[in-house]
This record gives C-alpha cells, structure tokens and sequence, in this order.
C-alpha cells in the first residue's frame, strides 16, 4: 500500500521550486492512472551536444484513424486524445479482446523541448521531440588573461 507524500516542508524552505514539487506530486499520483494505451519513451540514437538531444513517444492506437487522434501541448503537458466514433451495434462479436475505447494520455515535458512532428504507421502513433536549448543558456568558453595578455589589450586601448 502506497502512502502519500507530504511536501509542505519544501514549501517552507525552498523558494521558486513550486513546479517541482508539483512535477513530483503529480508523478506519484500517475501510478493510479489506467495503463492503456500502452506507449513507449525513447532517446533517439545519434543526438549529440551540438544539436540537443531527440526522443521519440510511441503510442500503440490500432484500431484508430487520423482523424479520430489529436495531439496537443500546452504549458509543458503534451496531451494525446483518441476519441472513438459510437459503437457499431450491426457487429456480433463473439470475442472482443481489441480495446476500441476514447483514451486521453498526458506527458509532461521539460522546458525546452518542441514537438516536431508526428506520424502515424502499423496502429504506432509516433511523436517526434527536440531539446533545443536557447543560445542565452548554452555553455560559454571565457578566455583566460594572462599578464602578457593584458599588458596587449591595455596597449591596443589606448
């Protein structure tokens, strides 16, 4: 049985960190969250430094179309909604072990990273993600003076 976490103590000394407690309160409550549809979350091989790094979330929705599935991000949570057409009562099953029913998964995302794109290929919806960190918070190399260095910087200067 899982008991439940109190954060108020952050609260108390940590400024500026309300986000991350939230992010945490809200991954532990994501273990009560249904299992369907299954999905899977990917770093794509080949990202490097200089580029950011690339993932991929693939989510199993056979049985859906195009336009039946929506993807959308807003304030850091990508959301992906698939919403079922109404049954259709002409068909007898004898057994239905295929889940035809509405699903809404949601994804929390860093800062930082963009949905690219998205496709869709043998019942795998495939979402493309991109850290792209701004130039502002990108590592600087500082060159370092020396006394020799200096003395040639004050000539020029003057």
């Amino acid at each position: 049985m899982r008991t439940a976490v109190d954060f108020s103590p952050l609260y108390r000394s940590a400024v500026g960190f309300d986000r991350l407690v939230g992010l945490l309160d809200s991954a532990a409550r994501a273990d009560t969250t249904p299992g369907w549809p299954p999905y899977n979350i990917e770093r794509v091989a080949g990202a490097d430094a200089e580029t950011g790094d690339s993932y991929r979330i693939e989510v199993a929705v056979a049985g859906f179309r195009p336009d039946q599935l929506n993807i959308e991000v807003k304030e850091n949570v990508l959301t992906v909604t698939g919403k079922k057409d109404a049954d259709d009562s002409t068909r007898t099953f004898l057994h239905r072990g295929l889940a035809e029913r509405s699903f809404e998964r949601r994804f929390q995302l860093a800062d930082h990273i963009r949905v690219t794109h998205a496709d869709l290929a043998n019942g795998l919806l495939s979402i493309a993600l991109q850290l792209e960190i701004p130039e502002a918070k990108k590592a600087k190399t500082i060159a370092i003076n020396t006394a020799s260095n200096t003395q040639t910087v004050l000539e020029a200067a003057e």
